[in-house]
């Protein structure tokens, strides 16, 4: 019988003994959160981004001066406002101002314009830039995107009265399209001047001239998305309209839905100056909106108190809208206008 060696027998019966594991105790403990950064000073923080805020300067002013310094206005829709004596010295007279508003027939009126107006845009108007932006972000060549993107910028540039020209000059009484018709003797196609069709013709108006200004918010989110989601979806076999359905329109919900909110928010606000001078063509009944009744009631006839309640009204209902649009928002699990 051979004899292994001692050192040999010894590493056999370890690897038959069976191995003890010894567990570690388990710390308790929380994890040690890293360090935060110690907060600057102000006068470090100032130095350091001096550039970036003298650089903000003249927008805060402009905003100051346009935005919340005209704010002290709002006291004269408790006045009789006299601007030959000023508003100090103006006669306070209540809520007089809005009980005469809430009983006049031709606000109400104005009113109503206003929101059939507003929904009527608002159903018309405002997926117009989301497919822009998805028909742009389709098309492959970089020269007919930039082309198409200039074409449809350029009409946000242009004034109201310059629209509304253009508009006379294709659909007016003597336009190109009813000289068209009166050559072929198929009468004449009133557009401009009739009541019925008013509502949609500005929203026409609207699309032609903001549409392609609005489609930059939506292009910038487009560009956010990640692009290998797309070339995964491809490789599983989506088609275009799976890829958009699935992939892009999720990508822009959020960016959708703030859009709509600021949108609701601003329903009351219809466009001032594009009914203004379109108003004597179709009548006060059809062109009348809150805007141009707190102009032609208040700056035209004098009556400064009576405009200045209809403002606060519209903008007391704009910001309950903006709030209910926001809270619904959230509702959807989305941002809306801040985080909940």
């Amino acid at each position: 019988m051979a004899l292994r060696p001692r050192g040999a027998a010894q590493a056999v019966d370890d690897r038959q003994r069976p191995q003890q594991v010894r567990h570690r105790p388990v710390s308790t403990a929380a994890p040690k959160r890293p360090d935060r950064p110690a907060r600057l000073n102000w006068r470090i923080r100032l130095r350091r981004d001096k550039s970036l805020l003298l650089m903000t300067v003249p927008a805060v002013a402009l905003l100051l001066v346009f935005n919340y310094v005209p704010l002290f206005g709002i006291v004269t829709a408790f006045q009789e406002y006299d601007p030959l004596v000023g508003v100090w010295h103006s006669e306070w007279v209540g809520f007089d101002q809005f009980q005469q508003l809430f009983g006049d027939p031709g606000f109400w009126a104005s009113m109503k314009n206003t929101l059939y107006l507003s929904f009527v845009q608002l159903v018309l108007f405002f997926p117009v830039p989301i497919a822009l932006a998805l028909l742009l972000n389709s098309v492959m060549s970089e020269r007919v995107r930039n082309f198409f993107q200039s074409v449809v910028y350029l009409p946000h540039f242009f004034s109201w009265v310059l629209a509304v020209t253009i508009f006379q000059q294709m659909l007016g009484g003597a336009g190109v399209l009813n000289q068209f018709l009166r050559q072929h003797d198929l009468g004449v196609w009133d557009i401009m001047t009739n009541p019925d069709t008013f509502a949609l013709l500005v929203t026409s108006q609207a699309i032609w001239k903001e549409a392609g200004w609005g489609i930059i918010v939506f292009l910038a989110a487009l560009s956010a998305i990640n692009s290998e989601l797309y070339e995964a979806a491809a490789a599983d076999g989506a088609g275009r309209l799976r890829r958009m359905w699935h992939i892009t329109l999720p990508g822009l919900r959020g960016v959708i839905v703030l859009m709509l909110v600021l949108r609701l928010g601003n329903a009351l606000s219809v466009g001032f100056e594009q009914f203004l001078v379109q108003r004597d063509a179709v009548g006060h009944e059809a062109a009348d909106v809150l805007d141009t009744f707190s102009f032609y009631y208040g700056i035209a006839t004098g009556g400064y108190s009576y405009g200045a309640a209809a403002g606060l009204f519209k903008s007391v209902v704009s910001l309950v809208l903006i709030w209910g649009a926001n809270r619904l928002a959230h509702a959807f699990g989305e941002d809306g206008l801040y985080r909940k």
